[in-house]
């Protein structure tokens, strides 16, 4: 594991070497080596996190002139999002060089969601600091570029939690909740089984390597089926 072939992969090299190793550094592996707790990955996520944010936004800003601002705000959602930040973290094999304990590492850190997610906004955060906005921007709408064309030409993976909780919810004050239902598989390989209740009635079923994947893919299921037949 070594952060310079990281480097190759994101086609940048940084001045300072420390930033790029600090960023693919979990809060477990310093835990776990006695380290100051600021040598974690979590500050540049912070920072990273409003970049990622900020650039986003700006691109749809420019390509989506006459778009009002809930519909940016609906697609800007589907991009800055962990599951997208999880699928690039994914393909440029981030989760092969962070730093984490060995703990984490068996219980499946490296392919961990919330981990790889975590790792990328970190690098946003340190490409800012070690080569100003304009390299940070390029890496964004680099490694972005197919998410963010999907979201724009509605091609890319629907809210559909936000969707059916506004349908409900024009029916009045009603209860909404997910249901973990069931868990199969090893810790760093589980699927899990969700249902969608309103106001105690099961609406939708769904199934996915994450609960939030499930979560929507129960809702989708509802919106499928419909739901006037809980009111």
């Amino acid at each position: 594991m070594n952060s310079s072939d990281f480097q190759n992969i994101i086609k940048y090299q940084f001045k300072d070497s420390a930033l790029i190793r600090k960023a693919l550094t979990h809060s477990s592996f310093v835990k776990e080596n006695v380290a100051r707790p600021e040598r974690n990955n979590e500050r540049l996520e912070f920072l990273g996190d409003a970049f990622f944010d900020a650039i986003i936004s700006e691109e749809l800003y420019k390509r989506m002139e006459s778009v009002p601002e809930g519909t940016l705000t609906k697609i800007r959602a589907m991009v800055v999002c962990e599951e997208s930040l999880a699928e690039q973290g994914r393909r440029l094999s981030i989760g092969k060089y962070i730093y984490m304990s060995s703990g984490e590492e068996h219980s499946g850190g490296r392919h961990r969601d919330s981990i790889l997610a975590d790792a990328m906004e970190a690098v946003i955060g340190a490409l800012f600091l070690d080569g100003g906005y304009d390299e940070a921007k390029k890496f964004v709408l680099n490694t972005f570029s197919e998410t963010l064309d999907k979201a724009i030409s509605g091609k890319f993976h629907a809210d559909y939690k936000t969707e059916i909780q506004e349908l409900l919810q024009a029916f009045g004050e009603v209860r909404i909740g997910y249901k973990t239902v069931r868990e199969t598989g090893p810790d760093h390989n589980k699927t899990f089984f969700v249902n969608l209740l309103c106001n105690g009635k099961l609406l939708g079923q769904g199934q996915g390597k994450s609960k939030k994947i499930a979560e929507q893919n129960a809702a989708k299921e509802a919106l499928e089926r419909g739901v006037t037949h809980v009111f």
